[in-house]
Formats: structure tokens, sequence, C-alpha cells
């Protein structure tokens, strides 16, 4: 039977912005690689761009929940939904609350994704395959009740446990820590094969790895900057000696 496309194939690829690479470009952009909403404030902008010289682009925003569930009625949402892109032009994206943000934990983070995906114009051509990237952060909600210990160093409050298998990570933070390596050196730490792991606030994660004396951790920051820590072991406890 002889096929015919007489439509064009749209399709979706779900990228990450942190750490996934592509042979694809993004034509449409954001300005960070996670988002921190302040529990202090109603809305915070973000700047969406719109990279490519020549055509237009929709953009879809949207948020969900770490269930992927989309939201649609708060606690948190993103305006306007849609909008349209011209070349080599940006725009803001909206995030706000709504009432039901008052239903969330005070003593920590709640973590959320903000998604955002760009809409190719429709080609006049027959036969195009055409790709439609989407890109899918992190929203951490900061309750302002933490915010002051957010301005210190507070991942230097981590600690590490030696356990059978290698170091349990004890997160007694408020705050959501993701650690990109764990080594006993800072070159293994940094550049390693490594497993990403994100440990929720006041919360553990055991990791199976060669034990030292001063084992190495690398996680991300606030700004999307990869820190490395060295511990010190005492007594079956592991201590932040320094920041790399």
């Amino acid at each position: 039977m002889k096929k015919e496309f007489n439509k064009t194939v749209i399709s979706t690829l779900f990228i990450s912005l942190m750490g996934i690479s592509s042979v694809a470009q993004s034509a449409v952009t954001l300005d960070r690689t996670r988002v921190i909403f302040p529990g202090t404030e109603k809305s915070i902008n973000i700047t969406i761009r719109n990279d490519n010289p020549t055509l237009p682009y929709l953009a879809q925003t949207w948020i969900d929940d770490a269930n992927e569930k989309k939201l649609t009625t708060g606690p948190l949402i993103a305006t306007p939904p849609i909008q349209r892109l011209d070349p080599k032009s940006s725009s803001i994206v909206q995030i706000s609350t709504t009432p039901s943000i008052a239903s969330l934990p005070k003593d920590r983070e709640t973590v959320f994704y903000y998604n955002l995906r760009e809409v190719p114009p429709k080609s006049e051509e027959a036969n195009v395959l055409q790709i439609a990237l989407q890109s899918r952060v992190k929203l951490f909600y900061r309750p302002a009740e933490i915010l002051s210990q957010a301005d210190s160093m507070w991942f230097h409050n981590v600690t590490l446990t030696p356990s059978a298998k290698g170091y349990t990570v004890n997160n007694v933070t408020p705050f959501y820590l993701t650690v990109i390596g764990l080594a006993s050196t800072q070159k293994a730490s940094e550049t390693g094969a490594f497993s990403v792991v994100m440990i929720p606030p006041k919360s553990d994660h055991e990791f199976a790895v060669p034990k030292t004396n001063v084992p190495y951790m690398t996680i991300i920051n606030d700004y999307g900057g990869k820190p490395t820590l060295q511990f010190k072991c005492e007594q079956a406890k592991c201590t932040v000696a320094k920041e790399m």
C-alpha cells in the first residue's frame, strides 16, 4: 500500500536543561537553568527568547508538580500559557501564586517544574519533519520562613555518614540538595560517571561509592554553579572542611 505523508509531522522531544545534549538546538530558550520562587513574593518574572533569526515561534508554558501533574489552579501558575515570539525577540512569563500556596509546608522547600515548549511555524513544504523542543527546569518554592537560611552557605551543613555501601548523605537543611558527584578525589567527583540524585529537605540518601578519609561531593547551587565540597571524617561522621 502506498503511504502518503500529506501532513507535517511534529515530533516533541523532551529535553532538560540540566546536562542533556541533543543534535537539535532549541530556538526558544529560558534565561536560567532553575527557578527560585521566594515566599515573600506574589509573583516573579522570567524571560524567554526566540533565538531564531528568521522564524517566529509560539511558546507554551506551564507548571507541573513532582508527579508530572499539570497545575491548572495553583498553587503556582504561569501566564500567558501561550504567546508568539518574533525572530530574535524576547518576552516575559509571569509565575504567580494562588490562595492554595498557603497549604504548602513552611519549614522546607517544595519542588515543582517549569515547562517551556516551542512550537515552530507550519512548513509550506510537503513531507517535512518539524521538531518541537521542550525544556523542563526545577522550580523551587522557598517559604519566607527559611529565606534567611538561604543567604548563608546552607549546604555546608550537610554531613556524610560512612555506611556499608559507601556514604549516606544527610541533608539536614530545609532545601533540596542536588548531588552530581561523590568520590575520593575532587577530579573524580567533578568529572566521573555518576547518577544525579536530588535529596529532599531533612532527609538522607545512601550512595554506593568507595570510602576515604577525605571524600569530595559536587552539588548544584541556586545559580546553576557546581561547587565541590571537601569533607573531613572523624568518629563516623564527615563534615564540610572547605568549598573548592
